[in-house]
Protein backbone atom coordinates (compact mmCIF):
# COMPACT_ATOMS: atom_id res chain seq x y z
CA UNK A 1 0.00 0.00 0.00
CA UNK A 2 1.43 3.38 -0.88
CA UNK A 3 2.51 5.79 1.82
CA UNK A 4 1.34 9.37 1.76
CA UNK A 5 3.94 12.03 1.00
CA UNK A 6 3.86 13.02 4.66
CA UNK A 7 4.38 9.43 5.84
CA UNK A 8 7.18 8.90 3.34
CA UNK A 9 8.97 12.03 4.53
CA UNK A 10 8.82 10.86 8.14
CA UNK A 11 9.87 7.31 7.27
CA UNK A 12 12.90 8.62 5.37
CA UNK A 13 13.85 10.90 8.24
CA UNK A 14 13.85 8.20 10.91
CA UNK A 15 15.29 5.52 8.61
CA UNK A 16 18.69 6.28 10.15
CA UNK A 17 17.43 4.72 13.40
CA UNK A 18 16.30 1.47 11.79
CA UNK A 19 18.16 -1.82 12.19
CA UNK A 20 17.54 -5.54 12.03
CA UNK A 21 16.01 -5.20 15.50
CA UNK A 22 13.87 -2.14 14.64
CA UNK A 23 12.21 -2.36 11.25
CA UNK A 24 9.21 -1.10 9.31
CA UNK A 25 6.45 -3.71 9.26
CA UNK A 26 2.67 -3.97 9.20
CA UNK A 27 0.51 -2.56 6.45
CA UNK A 28 2.90 0.21 5.48
CA UNK A 29 5.63 -2.30 4.63
CA UNK A 30 3.50 -4.91 2.85
CA UNK A 31 3.90 -3.03 -0.37
CA UNK A 32 5.69 0.31 -0.33
CA UNK A 33 5.20 0.76 -4.06
CA UNK A 34 3.14 3.82 -5.08
CA UNK A 35 1.14 1.49 -7.36
CA UNK A 36 -0.30 -0.44 -4.44
CA UNK A 37 -4.03 -0.75 -3.81
CA UNK A 38 -4.59 1.32 -0.67
CA UNK A 39 -2.94 3.89 1.54
CA UNK A 40 -1.64 2.96 4.95
CA UNK A 41 -3.25 4.49 8.04
CA UNK A 42 0.00 4.56 9.99
CA UNK A 43 3.63 3.52 10.26
CA UNK A 44 4.39 0.37 12.27
CA UNK A 45 7.86 -0.39 13.59
CA UNK A 46 8.49 -3.85 15.06
CA UNK A 47 11.20 -4.68 17.59
CA UNK A 48 12.70 -7.87 18.94
CA UNK A 49 12.33 -6.85 22.60
CA UNK A 50 10.23 -4.55 24.78
CA UNK A 51 13.39 -2.72 25.83
CA UNK A 52 14.25 -2.02 22.21
CA UNK A 53 10.79 -0.47 21.73
CA UNK A 54 11.49 2.18 24.36
CA UNK A 55 14.96 2.89 22.99
CA UNK A 56 13.74 3.18 19.41
CA UNK A 57 10.88 5.48 20.35
CA UNK A 58 13.20 7.79 22.27
CA UNK A 59 15.60 8.00 19.31
CA UNK A 60 12.81 8.64 16.81
CA UNK A 61 11.05 11.19 19.02
CA UNK A 62 14.25 13.18 19.51
CA UNK A 63 14.93 13.22 15.78
CA UNK A 64 11.37 14.19 14.91
CA UNK A 65 11.24 16.99 17.46
CA UNK A 66 14.62 18.27 16.28
CA UNK A 67 13.12 18.53 12.78
CA UNK A 68 10.07 20.48 13.84
CA UNK A 69 7.51 17.73 14.41
CA UNK A 70 5.17 17.56 17.39
CA UNK A 71 5.05 14.05 18.90
CA UNK A 72 1.94 13.42 21.02
CA UNK A 73 1.96 10.10 22.91
CA UNK A 74 -1.45 8.41 22.81
CA UNK A 75 -0.53 5.10 24.46
CA UNK A 76 2.56 4.03 26.35
CA UNK A 77 2.93 0.58 27.89
CA UNK A 78 5.75 -1.98 28.04
CA UNK A 79 6.45 -3.17 24.53
CA UNK A 80 4.03 -0.79 22.79
CA UNK A 81 3.96 2.96 22.15
CA UNK A 82 1.53 4.84 19.93
CA UNK A 83 1.98 8.49 19.01
CA UNK A 84 0.48 11.07 16.73
CA UNK A 85 3.12 12.96 14.77
CA UNK A 86 2.07 16.41 13.59
CA UNK A 87 3.56 19.24 11.57
CA UNK A 88 1.48 22.22 10.47
CA UNK A 89 -1.82 20.76 9.19
CA UNK A 90 -0.59 17.22 8.57
CA UNK A 91 -0.43 14.25 10.90
CA UNK A 92 -0.01 10.49 10.98
CA UNK A 93 0.00 7.76 13.59
CA UNK A 94 3.16 5.81 14.38
CA UNK A 95 3.34 2.67 16.49
CA UNK A 96 6.46 1.11 18.01
CA UNK A 97 5.75 -2.50 19.06
CA UNK A 98 7.43 -5.64 20.32
CA UNK A 99 6.94 -8.62 18.03
CA UNK A 100 8.40 -12.11 18.05
CA UNK A 101 11.87 -12.40 16.53
CA UNK A 102 10.78 -15.73 15.03
CA UNK A 103 10.51 -15.38 11.28
CA UNK A 104 11.21 -17.19 8.05
CA UNK A 105 13.64 -14.70 6.53
CA UNK A 106 16.02 -12.04 7.84
CA UNK A 107 14.81 -8.46 7.57
CA UNK A 108 15.89 -6.62 4.44
CA UNK A 109 17.60 -3.27 3.85
CA UNK A 110 15.59 -0.65 1.99
CA UNK A 111 17.29 2.30 0.30
CA UNK A 112 14.75 4.85 1.56
CA UNK A 113 13.15 3.49 4.73
CA UNK A 114 15.98 1.62 6.45
CA UNK A 115 15.11 -1.96 7.38
CA UNK A 116 11.85 -3.73 6.48
CA UNK A 117 10.37 -7.04 7.53
CA UNK A 118 10.78 -9.47 4.64
CA UNK A 119 7.72 -9.62 2.32
CA UNK A 120 7.16 -13.32 3.00
CA UNK A 121 7.01 -12.65 6.76
CA UNK A 122 4.75 -9.68 6.14
CA UNK A 123 2.48 -12.03 4.21
CA UNK A 124 2.35 -14.62 7.01
CA UNK A 125 1.71 -11.93 9.62
CA UNK A 126 -1.11 -10.46 7.54
CA UNK A 127 -2.74 -13.87 7.17
CA UNK A 128 -2.65 -14.37 10.94
CA UNK A 129 -4.08 -10.87 11.36
CA UNK A 130 -7.05 -11.85 9.19
CA UNK A 131 -7.46 -14.99 11.28
CA UNK A 132 -7.51 -12.92 14.47
CA UNK A 133 -9.77 -10.11 13.29
CA UNK A 134 -12.48 -9.75 10.66
CA UNK A 135 -11.32 -6.57 8.92
CA UNK A 136 -11.94 -5.56 5.30
CA UNK A 137 -8.45 -4.05 5.04
CA UNK A 138 -6.81 -7.38 5.94
CA UNK A 139 -9.06 -9.23 3.49
CA UNK A 140 -8.08 -6.79 0.74
CA UNK A 141 -4.38 -7.09 1.57
CA UNK A 142 -4.50 -10.90 1.50
CA UNK A 143 -5.91 -10.84 -2.02
CA UNK A 144 -2.93 -8.76 -3.15
CA UNK A 145 -0.50 -11.02 -1.29
CA UNK A 146 -1.91 -14.12 -2.97
CA UNK A 147 -1.49 -12.49 -6.38
CA UNK A 148 2.08 -11.34 -5.72
CA UNK A 149 3.62 -13.96 -3.44
CA UNK A 150 1.99 -17.31 -2.58
CA UNK A 151 -1.32 -19.17 -2.87
CA UNK A 152 -3.53 -19.24 0.20
CA UNK A 153 -2.78 -22.90 0.99
CA UNK A 154 0.96 -22.32 1.19
CA UNK A 155 0.36 -19.30 3.44
CA UNK A 156 -1.84 -21.33 5.80
CA UNK A 157 0.72 -24.13 5.87
CA UNK A 158 3.54 -21.77 6.83
CA UNK A 159 1.45 -19.72 9.28
CA UNK A 160 1.11 -22.78 11.51
CA UNK A 161 4.86 -22.50 12.01
CA UNK A 162 4.62 -18.88 13.13
CA UNK A 163 1.74 -19.69 15.52
CA UNK A 164 1.94 -23.38 16.55
CA UNK A 165 -1.39 -23.06 18.37
CA UNK A 166 -3.00 -23.42 14.95
CA UNK A 167 -2.94 -26.18 12.38
CA UNK A 168 -3.18 -25.28 8.69
CA UNK A 169 -6.71 -26.68 8.58
CA UNK A 170 -7.84 -24.77 11.67
CA UNK A 171 -6.53 -21.58 10.06
CA UNK A 172 -8.43 -22.41 6.89
CA UNK A 173 -11.66 -23.07 8.80
CA UNK A 174 -11.51 -19.59 10.31
CA UNK A 175 -10.76 -18.04 6.92
CA UNK A 176 -13.88 -19.72 5.49
CA UNK A 177 -15.86 -17.39 7.76
CA UNK A 178 -14.16 -14.32 6.32
CA UNK A 179 -15.17 -12.46 3.16
CA UNK A 180 -18.66 -11.34 4.18
CA UNK A 181 -18.14 -7.66 3.55
CA UNK A 182 -20.35 -4.91 2.20
CA UNK A 183 -19.35 -1.99 -0.09
CA UNK A 184 -19.43 0.45 2.84
CA UNK A 185 -16.74 -1.60 4.61
CA UNK A 186 -14.33 -0.65 1.83
CA UNK A 187 -15.59 2.92 1.49
CA UNK A 188 -13.99 3.61 4.88
CA UNK A 189 -10.58 2.69 3.45
CA UNK A 190 -8.41 5.11 1.52
CA UNK A 191 -8.04 3.19 -1.74
CA UNK A 192 -5.90 4.02 -4.74
CA UNK A 193 -8.02 1.87 -7.08
CA UNK A 194 -11.64 0.74 -7.28
CA UNK A 195 -12.40 -2.83 -6.25
CA UNK A 196 -14.87 -5.36 -7.66
CA UNK A 197 -16.44 -6.90 -4.57
CA UNK A 198 -18.22 -9.64 -6.53
CA UNK A 199 -15.03 -10.72 -8.29
CA UNK A 200 -13.11 -10.67 -5.02
CA UNK A 201 -15.66 -13.05 -3.47
CA UNK A 202 -15.44 -15.43 -6.42
CA UNK A 203 -11.66 -15.38 -6.21
CA UNK A 204 -11.82 -15.97 -2.45
CA UNK A 205 -13.99 -19.06 -2.81
CA UNK A 206 -11.54 -20.40 -5.37
CA UNK A 207 -8.57 -19.68 -3.10
CA UNK A 208 -10.25 -21.53 -0.21
CA UNK A 209 -10.94 -24.62 -2.32
CA UNK A 210 -7.42 -24.75 -3.71
CA UNK A 211 -5.98 -24.22 -0.23
CA UNK A 212 -7.76 -27.24 1.22
CA UNK A 213 -6.47 -29.46 -1.59
CA UNK A 214 -2.93 -28.19 -0.99
CA UNK A 215 -3.04 -28.61 2.80
CA UNK A 216 -4.38 -32.16 2.63
CA UNK A 217 -1.67 -33.11 0.14
CA UNK A 218 1.29 -32.13 2.29
CA UNK A 219 3.23 -34.51 4.60
CA UNK A 220 2.52 -33.77 8.30
CA UNK A 221 6.22 -33.73 9.22
CA UNK A 222 6.61 -30.58 7.08
CA UNK A 223 3.81 -28.58 8.70
CA UNK A 224 4.77 -24.98 9.39
CA UNK A 225 7.28 -24.62 6.56
CA UNK A 226 7.56 -22.66 3.37
CA UNK A 227 8.84 -24.27 0.17
CA UNK A 228 11.76 -22.74 -1.65
CA UNK A 229 12.61 -23.44 -5.29
CA UNK A 230 16.26 -23.02 -6.25
CA UNK A 231 15.22 -23.10 -9.89
CA UNK A 232 12.80 -20.22 -9.50
CA UNK A 233 14.76 -18.52 -6.70
CA UNK A 234 11.49 -17.98 -4.95
CA UNK A 235 9.03 -19.47 -2.48
CA UNK A 236 6.45 -21.65 -4.19
CA UNK A 237 3.50 -23.94 -3.58
CA UNK A 238 4.70 -27.42 -4.65
CA UNK A 239 1.41 -28.53 -6.17
CA UNK A 240 1.34 -25.49 -8.44
CA UNK A 241 4.98 -25.96 -9.34
CA UNK A 242 4.56 -29.65 -10.14
CA UNK A 243 2.04 -28.86 -12.89
CA UNK A 244 4.54 -26.63 -14.67
CA UNK A 245 7.91 -28.34 -14.31
CA UNK A 246 8.47 -31.97 -15.23
CA UNK A 247 11.43 -32.26 -12.88
CA UNK A 248 9.83 -30.42 -9.95
CA UNK A 249 9.67 -33.60 -7.87
CA UNK A 250 13.44 -33.85 -7.74
CA UNK A 251 15.15 -34.19 -4.35
CA UNK A 252 16.21 -30.53 -4.13
CA UNK A 253 13.39 -28.53 -5.70
CA UNK A 254 11.39 -27.36 -3.91
CA UNK A 255 12.78 -27.81 -0.40
CA UNK A 256 11.10 -27.12 2.95
CA UNK A 257 12.21 -23.91 4.60
CA UNK A 258 11.53 -23.52 8.33
CA UNK A 259 11.69 -20.31 10.32
CA UNK A 260 13.74 -19.54 13.40
CA UNK A 261 14.59 -16.51 15.58
CA UNK A 262 16.03 -13.84 13.30
CA UNK A 263 15.08 -15.72 10.13
CA UNK A 264 17.39 -17.66 7.83
CA UNK A 265 18.23 -17.54 4.13
CA UNK A 266 17.01 -20.56 2.14
CA UNK A 267 20.12 -20.70 -0.06
CA UNK A 268 23.84 -20.07 -0.05
CA UNK A 269 24.98 -16.46 -0.01
CA UNK A 270 26.21 -16.79 -3.58
CA UNK A 271 22.67 -17.77 -4.62
CA UNK A 272 20.94 -15.11 -2.54
CA UNK A 273 18.20 -13.29 -4.51
CA UNK A 274 18.67 -9.57 -4.99
CA UNK A 275 16.71 -7.31 -2.66
CA UNK A 276 14.73 -5.78 -5.53
CA UNK A 277 13.38 -9.25 -6.36
CA UNK A 278 11.52 -9.37 -3.05
CA UNK A 279 10.18 -5.82 -3.35
CA UNK A 280 8.77 -5.89 -6.84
Amino acid sequence: MPLTKYQSKIARLIAINRSSESHLAGGAAINVSPQSHRYSNDLDYFHDSAERVAESFAQDRDLLVKNGYDVQIKMNQPGFIRALVLKKLESTKIEWAHDSAWRFMPVIKHDEFGYLLHPIDLAINKLLALVGRDEARDYLDIHEIIKKHLPLGALCWAAAGKDPGFTPLSILEILKRRGKYRPEDFERLLLSTKIDLHQMKQNWLGYLGEAEIFIRSRPPQEVGCLYYSKKKKNFVAPLVLSTKLDDSKGPEDPKPHFGRPGGVLPCLLSERPKRDHWLK
